[in-house]
C-alpha cells in the first residue's frame, strides 16, 4: 500500500508541477479560465471525503480505492483529446474529487490495518508521499524543460499511468476485517437475536448530527493552514515584500521535503497517543506564531537578513506540518465512535479540502494585504484556536465509554457488546 501511495503521489506531483503550464500553452486558456478550473475542481474536491467515508461504510475499502485511481485514469486520459472548456469544466472537478476521495480512502485502510500503530504507519505514508510528490516535481521539471505539447501530453500521460499502476498494487493488498465499521444509517443486522427479543433495528451515530465531532472538523481547518503558508504565503511574501533573492522559492519546498522525510517518524512516535496529539495542537499554535512573527519581521529588511528569517520560517511551517498530521489524523480517529469510523473520517478529510479553497484567498485577499500586521493577526488567531481545539478534544475524549475488557480465552478479539458487531 505504501507503494503505491508513493506512485499516486508521484503522478500528483507531475500534475501540480505541470497543469497550468498545460492549460495555458497546450489549451490556449487564459488565467480567468484556468481559475474557474482550479476552483471548480477545490469545491469538488471538498465532497470527496465524505463520500468515500459514506461508501466506505457500505463497499469494501480497497474496491473503492481501486475505483478512485481508475477514475483519474479515465478523466486524464481524457484531458488529452479534449479541447473545449465546457467538457475540460467537470472532468477537471472529477479528477480532484477522485484525488480527495483516494486521499480519504487511504487514512480509512490505514486506519484499518495499522491499528494502534496508525501515527507509525501514517509517518511512513507522509515519508513516501513527499518523496512521491518530490519524483514527480523532478520529472515535471524535466518535460517542462523540453516545452513542446507532446512533452506536456507525456506528463500528463504519466501521471494517468502512475494511476493504473497504483490501482494493480492496491489490488494486491489484503484487506483486513472491518470489524467496528458500520456506516452511519446501517442497521444492526444481529440486534433482533442479541437479547432473546425482537430489540429493533439499531442505528450507528451519523457525523452530521454530531456536534462536538463537527466543532473538531471545523477547527481543524485553521489547523491545516501550514499548507497554504508553505504553499502560496512564503514565495508570494518573498517576491512582494521582501528583497531576498527569488531562487529561494524553491528551497522551500526542498526543505520541508527533507525535514517531513528524516522528521516524520520520530514526531510521530512522540504524539502518537490521543492525549499525545491533543498536547500536539498547542505546539502546533505557537510553532506557526513564530512562524507570522518571522514573516512580519522579514519585511523592510536586507537581503541577506530576509533569506535567513524566511529559511528559517519555512524551517518552522515545516516543523507546524509535522505536528498537524499527527495531531488531526489520531484525534480524528480517536473522537470517532468505533461504529460508524468510516463516515466521522471522512466528514474529517473535509477539513483539509475547504483549507485548499478558502487558505489561499485568506492569505492573499487578507493577511498579505494588512502586511507584517496581518501575519502577527494570523499567527495569534491560529494560537488561540489551537488551545481551544486541544481543550474541546480533551473533554471529549474524557466523555468517550472506556473500551470493554477482552473476553476471557478470546484475547485476540474484544467484546463487541458497544458496537453491536458479532
Amino acid at each position: 500500500m505504501l507503494f503505491a501511495q508513493l506512485l499516486d503521489r508521484t503522478g500528483t506531483g507531475v500534475w501540480a508541477a505541470s497543469s497550468v503550464l498545460y492549460f495555458t500553452f497546450v489549451l490556449g486558456l487564459d488565467a480567468g479560465r484556468i481559475g474557474l478550473l482550479l476552483g471548480a475542481a477545490a469545491v469538488a474536491g471538498i465532497a470527496g471525503s465524505p463520500l468515500a467515508g459514506h461508501l466506505a461504510g457500505r463497499f469494501p475499502v480497497r474496491s473503492l480505492l481501486i475505483g478512485c485511481h481508475l477514475l483519474r485514469l479515465g478523466t486524464l486520459g481524457a484531458l488529452l483529446v479534449v479541447t473545449r472548456f465546457d467538457v475540460l469544466l467537470p472532468l477537471v472537478a472529477v479528477t480532484c474529487l477522485g484525488d480527495r476521495a483516494a486521499k480519504a480512502l487511504e487514512m480509512l485502510f490505514a486506519t484499518r490495518v495499522a491499528g494502534e500503530r496508525r501515527g507509525t504507519y501514517q509517518a511512513l505514508a507522509r515519508s513516501s508521499a513527499n518523496a512521491g510528490y518530490a519524483v514527480g516535481a523532478g520529472i515535471a521539471a524535466a518535460g517542462l524543460a523540453v516545452g513542446t505539447p507532446e512533452a506536456y501530453r507525456a506528463l500528463i500521460l504519466a501521471n494517468a499511468l502512475s494511476f493504473l499502476a497504483a490501482a494493480a498494487l492496491v489490488r494486491r493488498t489484503r484487506e483486513p476485517r472491518a470489524e467496528g465499521w458500520v456506516a452511519a444509517g446501517a442497521g444492526d443486522a444481529g440486534g433482533s437475536a442479541a437479547g432473546g427479543g425482537a430489540t429493533g433495528r439499531t442505528r450507528a451515530p451519523s457525523p452530521w448530527r454530531d456536534r462536538g465531532y463537527l466543532r473538531f472538523v471545523l477547527l481543524d481547518i485553521p489547523m491545516n493552514l501550514d499548507d497554504s503558508v508553505l504553499a502560496v504565503g512564503l514565495p508570494l511574501w518573498l517576491v512582494a515584500r521582501t528583497d531576498a533573492p527569488h531562487v529561494l522559492v524553491p528551497a522551500f519546498l526542498v526543505i520541508n521535503t527533507v525535514l517531513v522525510v528524516v522528521l516524520q517518524l520520530r514526531v510521530s512516535a512522540r504524539f502518537e497517543r490521543p492525549r499525545q496529539a491533543a498536547a500536539a495542537l498547542s505546539v502546533y499554535g505557537l510553532t506557526m506564531l513564530a512562524c507570522c512573527v518571522l514573516l512580519a519581521l522579514s519585511a523592510g529588511t536586507g537581503a541577506v537578513a530576509a533569506s535567513v528569517v524566511l529559511l528559517a520560517a519555512a524551517g518552522l511551517v515545516t516543523g507546524a506540518e509535522l505536528l498537524r498530521s499527527v495531531s488531526s489524523w489520531e484525534l480524528a480517529v480517536s473522537l470517532a465512535p468505533e461504529e460508524a469510523r468510516a463516515s466521522y473520517l471522512g466528514v474529517a478529510g473535509m477539513a483539509q479540502s475547504v483549507q485548499k479553497s478558502a487558505g489561499p484567498l485568506l492569505l492573499t485577499g487578507v493577511v498579505m494585504t494588512a502586511g507584517p500586521a496581518g501575519w502577527l493577526a494570523l499567527g495569534a488567531g491560529i494560537a488561540v484556536l489551537s488551545a481551544v481545539q486541544r481543550r474541546s478534544a480533551v473533554r471529549r475524549l474524557d466523555s468517550l465509554p472506556v473500551p470493554l475488557p477482552l473476553r476471557p480465552g478470546r484475547p485476540d478479539r474484544p467484546s463487541s457488546r458497544r458496537s453491536g458487531v458479532r
